[in-house]
């Protein structure tokens, strides 16, 4: 059977990767500061190195398949001040984002011994902005860097990639506008992300780039009527 670290399992990206990965054989464990009701639950602060030590002792696997760095503190991180911006709240979108990727990255390697895959969950701020997210897109960019420089250093044994989201969500409550923005003619979904999870642990001639899955909405133009 194989096997797969989930970092912010307890979200809702976080929580259809596990599901997927599930219906597909894995045994999947979630590190996460909050429960998840799918995977084996374990306690993680991503922004904390002896917590991820901990956290890895308390798994105690032997080996690994799968590393999805998903995990990240997001509450405020799309709409912040830069003159209101302490150095502590953006410490806080770095830590659990990009240091917590270099962190779980480094603490799997060993697990990652006969081979395997890392994902990166980015985000299409990285490549677009609405400004308030300066500090996310700063993390998530960086993230993407780390994708990159971690597959050639890494390679051929492992295999790191980076998946950019856009707008993924489970309300039901959406208009027609909200789709239309959309070329493919809806929102996201969390199985879309995961599917594409799947694909890039599986693709073995597929290593350090970005896949955006946004249903082509960074691509098409909108003008402000």
């Amino acid at each position: 059977m194989k096997r797969a670290i989930v970092t912010g399992g307890a979200g809702l990206i976080g929580q259809g990767i596990i599901a997927r990965l599930q219906e597909d054989g894995w045994e999947v464990a979630s590190l996460d500061l909050q429960p998840s009701r799918l995977g084996r639950h374990i306690d993680c602060d991503l922004g904390d190195e002896a917590s991820i030590t901990a956290a890895m002792d308390t798994l105690g696997w032997d080996r690994l398949d799968l590393l999805v760095n998903n995990g990240g503190k997001v509450k405020g991180g799309t709409s912040m001040d830069l003159a209101g911006t302490s150095l502590a709240d953006w410490n806080a979108l770095l830590d659990t984002h990009l240091t917590g990727a270099f962190l779980m990255s480094r603490a799997a390697l060993p697990l990652l011994a006969n081979g395997g895959s890392i994902v990166m969950m980015v985000s299409t701020r990285a490549l677009m902005s609405e400004g308030g997210d300066f500090a996310y897109a700063a993390a998530k960019g960086g993230m993407v860097g780390l994708t990159q420089a971690l597959a050639v250093q890494l390679g051929p044994r492992i295999r790191v990639n980076a998946i950019a989201p856009g707008w993924i969500t489970d309300a039901t409550d959406l208009s027609d506008k909200d789709h239309a923005q959309h070329p493919v003619g809806r929102v996201g979904r969390p199985a879309d992300i995961a599917q594409a999870v799947l694909y890039l642990a599986q693709a073995d001639f597929v290593t350090g780039q970005c896949l955006v899955v946004d249903g082509g909405m960074t691509k098409k133009m909108i003008y402000a009527e």
